[in-house]
């Protein structure tokens, strides 16, 4: 009986040291999509080191007609870093030591977190460190506030079966959006917003498309432009959507789904009327299904900010997966 009572007493305390440990260890990471807490002395912050983070950390968003920072910045002393703001999803503390150096570390307070240290002797070393490793980190911040909203996504799914039935791809989809049309190869989804609506369109080109032209970019806004007009119009008429040619599309080659993607960002209007706003372009190289599989996020937002919104719509497009 005693060796008994000795092991339930055991057993009970390995329990309590473990949720003690989850308690300490795995409390879950906080904060808003792309905030980014900073830690550094208000001298160093305010100085070339400040202006250094910033000009990484807060440049403009790619694709968006009006400049927005890539992070919301929230600068902290040093000795008021605890509590709550540990809890921050993305950190980056910069202080200056004896020696210079850069370390990432993963869930250091809480979890999902990213926790970017850079240290330096001096100013010269603080900045170097930042320039040398900003985009690593950019990196990594990205990738994390895109899982971060897909989990979020997660928690309410829009049933997807027609998209799975007729393109052969699967997406999480927000409740909050609805099929707008719903064609044999073609799906327009949309969210409505108080001062305008977001979009997602789905569909294919055979896998030869972009071979007729070696200019991808070129072929890339033919295809939007096409199907802009086909799908995409206005109350007026002939008013429909096409890529704005006043700005020239940045065009990336990436990977989505574990395979080959191009990702094209721009500006898109309304021909003939005023209408306007930001696009991201995925085209998908599917060689199983012979095709492109065609993933585009856009928005109508005027007078509102649109990063966040763009970035939700980028986070449904990357959850995709070919069946």
């Amino acid at each position: 009986m005693k060796k008994l009572a000795f092991l339930g007493t055991l057993f009970l305390i390995l329990i309590s040291c473990n949720e003690n440990k989850q308690d300490t260890v795995f409390k879950e990471s906080s904060g808003k999509i792309n905030h980014l807490s900073v830690i550094i002395e208000n001298k160093l912050w305010n100085g070339e080191v400040g202006d250094s983070i910033r000009r990484k950390f807060a440049a403009p968003v790619d694709g968006l007609p009006q400049e927005e920072p890539l992070f919301t910045i929230k600068q902290y002393e040093p000795q008021l870093f605890e509590g709550f703001m540990t809890n921050s999803r993305n950190i980056l503390v910069v202080l200056k030591k004896e020696e210079s150096g850069f370390e990432l570390r993963k869930n250091e307070f809480a979890q999902p977190q990213n926790v970017a240290h850079i240290s330096g002797t001096n100013v010269e070393q603080l900045v170097l460190q930042i320039e040398r490793h900003a985009d690593a980190i950019i990196k990594e911040f990205k990738k994390t506030e895109i899982t971060e909203n897909q989990r979020r996504i997660s928690k309410s799914l829009l049933d997807d079966s027609k998209i799975k039935n007729k393109l052969k791809a699967s997406l999480k989809l927000p409740t909050a959006y609805r099929y707008i049309i719903e064609d044999e190869k073609f799906f327009w989804i949309r969210k409505e917003l108080p001062s305008g609506n977001a979009s997602l369109l789905v569909y294919e080109v055979p896998l030869n498309y972009f071979e007729k032209d070696t200019n991808v970019v070129s072929r890339m806004v033919q295809m939007r432009d096409s199907i802009g007009q086909i799908h995409i119009q206005g109350t007026l008429p002939q008013t429909f959507m096409v890529t704005e040619a006043s700005y020239a599309p940045y065009l990336f080659v990436t990977q989505l789904a574990g395979k080959k993607a191009y990702e094209m960002k721009g500006t898109w209007e309304l021909k003939n009327d005023y209408m306007a706003g930001p696009f991201i372009n995925y085209a998908l190289k599917d060689e199983k299904n012979n095709r492109y599989l065609i993933l585009e996020g856009f928005c109508y937002n005027p007078s509102q900010t649109k990063r966040d919104l763009m970035h939700e719509l980028e986070a449904i497009i990357k959850s995709v997966k070919l069946l």
